[in-house]
């Protein structure tokens, strides 16, 4: 009896380390497999052309390289850009969630929009936007309440102020066009922003309406037969991509143009005032890494601008034969000569 009870001791040891190698492997192989996995997937939607955006994406990419993420390593990216045909932005946005992205965070307004009629349980990250509470985006800056947070622009509030700067700059200004999108969210509360300065400046407002790139020399053409003194630009995807030929119709109709963003400046156009892109790009990043680390979207407040950036380009000025006040000039942050 003794004899098999040790076989019996011997077998069952065989057996024991055998299935305890088995399962040490299935755990390695388990773990393995989890780690994989576990690399986020960031998807990125933009409704502008990809050369348009590429020097945001940078600014975004380079900020989570400095919070220790590392492309291909330890995070992925899923970029998809409309590439200025913004009716394609619910198919991208629907594509990035067949993909199952960890976050995706939105270049606009219109991607923001997208992206929220395509997911409600995937987190989405703001690099910018104008009104998210106005667009509906948030309940409200302090709480989001869903799953989308990010930044905001301030952009409609802002709008009354670069009216005022363009009428520090033209004392004698009575007539004035604003070039927007009236499909971009946002816009109707920056429009009556601008409406409310106009009124207190005596200043005659005609809304000129642009919904695709072949809307603008449309609109150029009204403004100039309408004898407008000059124009403020309502961002949006379609101007917003189309920056260069606005900048280059400003000066060939003599118009001064004020817009929200300095790319347009740099691109030729005469004023900016607004946020700075970069900075809010980079602030982007830190939601993100917040977001991977666990917080939910809900509980991350919409960030508002700190600080607002008012560029001039003398060169355009001289171009359309405008002199910019010295007292205007040193406001500027920025001015390109």
């Amino acid at each position: 009896m003794k004899v098999v009870s040790c076989q019996w001791s011997r077998v069952s040891k065989s057996v024991y380390w055998t299935a305890l190698g088995a399962s040490l492997f299935g755990l390695c192989f388990s773990a393995s497999a989890q780690q994989r996995k576990k690399v986020p997937r960031i998807g990125y939607l933009s409704g502008a052309k990809s050369d348009v955006q590429a020097a945001r994406r940078e600014v975004f990419r380079q900020a989570l390289r400095e919070l220790g993420y590392v492309e291909g390593k330890n995070i992925t990216f899923e970029y998809r850009s409309a590439e200025g045909e913004f009716d394609r932005l619910p198919a991208l946005a629907a594509e990035l969630v067949r993909l199952k992205v960890d976050i995706i965070v939105t270049a606009g307004a219109s991607a923001t929009r997208r992206a929220k009629e395509a997911t409600s349980t995937i987190p989405i990250v703001m690099s910018s936007d104008n009104d998210p509470v106005g667009a509906g985006f948030v309940i409200s800056l302090a709480r989001p309440g869903g799953n989308i947070t990010g930044l905001s622009s301030l952009s409609p509030e802002l709008s009354g102020k670069r009216l005022e700067l363009l009428k520090e700059i033209i004392p004698i200004l009575s007539r004035v066009a604003v070039l927007g999108s009236s499909t971009q969210p946002g816009n109707a509360q920056a429009l009556k922003e601008i409406e409310l300065a106009a009124k207190a400046f005596g200043v005659k407002v005609r809304y000129l309406d642009v919904l695709s790139p072949k809307d603008i020399e449309t609109a150029f053409r009204t403004a100039t037969d309408g004898r407008v003194e000059a124009i403020v630009l309502v961002g949006s995807g379609v101007i917003n991509s189309q920056r260069k030929q606005i900048a280059e119709l400003a000066v060939k109709s003599g118009l001064p143009v004020m817009s929200n963003q300095r790319e347009f400046v740099e691109a030729g156009g005469l004023m900016s005032y607004g946020v700075n892109q970069n900075d809010q790009d980079r602030r982007a990043a830190i939601y993100v890494d917040k977001i991977l680390k666990g917080t939910k979207p809900a509980d991350l407040p919409v960030e508002q601008p700190k600080k607002f950036e008012f560029i001039v380009n003398l060169k355009t000025a001289k171009q359309i034969g405008l002199t910019i006040p010295p007292n205007v000039l040193a406001r500027a942050d920025r001015v390109i000569r």
